[in-house]
């Protein structure tokens, strides 16, 4: 009976003192995150800071020459609703053509690209402390998603007229509008037009997002990314 009681206790010993060790790491894992965590205003700069950096990226690689058509990640391809269209006129013999249309509506998206950062700025600088705060505590694309919120709309609005002048300015519709008419000429094909202007500005929109989402990523999880002392501070 008295080696059952002196084991119990021996084993009721351990389990107090490996309790009090957790709570002696996790005392101090709790106290160095809040020794080295900034401050409320410090995080709200720091996030804006990345934002404007990472926007900044984005629209730079987006607007530059070829910057869609070359990148595979955001590459605005033949319009989905038209895919039948593009095989067709593949088997038809029509593939240079269909080459010069997609790199057309590419180069149209990089041009439309070019004059929408002032709009990310002007979200980021609008941005409180809760907002940075509740991105600062989510996911890898946290930020990326809230600008998505709240200027998608505008973003839209402000791209699509530009997008329709970069259009005529590549003339897509030189590439685009002989081939809608070699394919509704088929017999029994169903004719197919999609709005391009929308196609590219939805996909302009799309490409940015893609490639801000990548840029708080790298912010996020590389300390290399993290260009200076108040990023550190804020990413740590």
């Amino acid at each position: 009976m008295k080696f059952i009681f002196s084991a119990l206790l021996l084993i009721v010993s351990h389990l107090c003192l490996a309790q009090i060790d957790l709570l002696k790491v996790a005392s101090t894992k709790a106290s160095a995150l809040l020794s080295s965590s900034a401050n409320s205003d410090e995080v709200t700069k720091g996030l804006k800071e990345a934002l404007v950096i990472g926007a900044s990226k984005a629209i730079q690689n987006s607007s530059a020459k070829d910057g869609f058509y070359t990148n595979l990640l955001i590459r605005i391809p033949f319009p989905a609703e038209a895919e039948k269209m593009k095989k067709t006129l593949q088997k038809a013999g029509m593939k240079s053509q269909i080459k010069e249309f997609e790199k057309s509506i590419n180069s149209a998206a990089e041009l439309a690209s070019k004059e929408v950062l002032v709009i990310f700025v002007d979200a980021i600088n609008a941005m409180n402390i809760k907002d940075a705060l509740q991105i600062l505590k989510g996911g890898n694309t946290a930020a990326t998603s809230y600008l998505k919120k709240h200027i998608s709309v505008q973003l839209y609005k402000k791209i699509k007229p530009i997008a329709k002048k970069a259009i005529m300015q590549v003339e897509v519709t030189n590439y685009w509008n002989p081939l809608v008419k070699s394919y509704n000429a088929i017999p029994f094909t169903k004719s197919v037009n999609p709005d391009l202007d929308d196609y590219v500005t939805n996909k302009t929109i799309d490409g940015i997002f893609i490639l801000i989402a990548n840029q708080e990523k790298e912010i996020r999880n590389n300390s290399n990314s993290r260009t200076s002392a108040l990023l550190q501070k804020v990413f740590k």
